[in-house]
């Protein structure tokens, strides 16, 4: 007989192909993903990985498994929503996935009030740059800035976020227009759109400094490295910076709320998000003002 929980380290190390990897996803040490998968392999008696230089590779066996094991996972996660569900009390975690800055600048400081309404809730909130898997309860309520894909979750779009070009006014003094640089994304995130329309801004002229991180590029611009865009919220309440204005029309966002089906019942998972939707929708003059 199999170990049924040894399946969540068979999937793990399907998914990242390394043991850190593995382990960050379920939460152990690597020693203890490579001892239970192979105590899997053991009760199977097959291989289910090679190792190779560049991680683990799943063997035809091993593929086989997972797509077994991919179906238990599912039934697991249904019935965890299924009982959740019908839990009649505002009361437990409630997992919050959204992008970083978003996450730390505009959702945390209003949680306070959520709390306030329902102290016996348990709040986590993920900065995560890339989507998350709401199947896998990777998080119960997922805030994304594109319209998702996953047409079987609940998705509600619940306002716009935009975007402006901001620089130090002593950088503004000491710089003509040609000679001015700007500060934008890496290359790995050129298909946003607000890294287009800095390009579009830019039309050619130096960019000075890169980062996959809005943080970074916020702290640079705010030191005098040059000019990148933010989102409003974040550089208009900086005394810091000066909004440029720019012939180009600014880059806005969809902002998009989502739930799986079968959590949207959860009485602690339907009252954060109605809360979030709302505190979203009433901030609509800060995340996307018309001047």
């Amino acid at each position: 007989m199999i170990n049924w929980a040894d399946l969540r380290y068979l999937l793990a190390l399907a998914r990242h192909g390394t043991l850190s990897g593995a382990a960050r996803e379920v939460k152990a040490e690597h020693t203890t993903v490579s001892r239970r998968v192979a105590a899997l392999e053991q009760a199977l008696g097959t291989r289910l990985f090679e190792r190779q230089a560049g991680g683990f590779i799943l063997t035809p066996q091993g593929e086989q498994a997972v797509v077994h094991a991919q179906r238990v996972e599912e039934e697991v996660h249904a019935l965890l929503r299924q009982v959740e569900a019908g839990a009649p009390s505002i009361e437990g975690k409630v997992r919050i996935s959204a992008p970083p800055v978003f996450a730390a600048c505009f959702i945390a400081p209003r949680l306070a009030s959520l709390r306030q309404l329902h102290p016996r809730l348990e709040i986590e909130l993920a900065g995560e740059s890339t989507a998350i898997n709401l199947f896998r309860r990777d998080a119960d309520i997922a805030i994304r800035l594109s319209r998702p894909q996953e047409s079987s979750t609940i998705a509600r779009l619940v306002g716009k976020l935009a975007y402006g070009l901001y620089a130090t006014p002593a950088y503004l003094a000491n710089a003509s227009d040609a000679e001015r640089e700007f500060l934008a994304y890496d290359d790995s995130l050129d298909n946003v759109p607000q890294q287009k329309w800095l390009h579009s801004v830019a039309r050619g002229r130096r960019i000075a400094f890169r980062s996959n991180d809005l943080a970074a590029l916020h702290a640079a611009a705010a030191q005098g490295m040059g000019m990148a865009a933010l989102p409003r919220f974040i550089g208009d309440g900086d005394e810091r910076l000066t909004r440029i204005p720019v012939d180009a029309a600014g880059a806005t966002r969809d902002i998009w709320l989502l739930v799986h089906p079968d959590l949207r019942r959860s009485p602690r998972i339907r009252v954060a998000f109605d809360y979030l939707a709302e505190a979203i929708t009433a901030s609509r003059a800060l995340l996307d003002p018309q001047d």
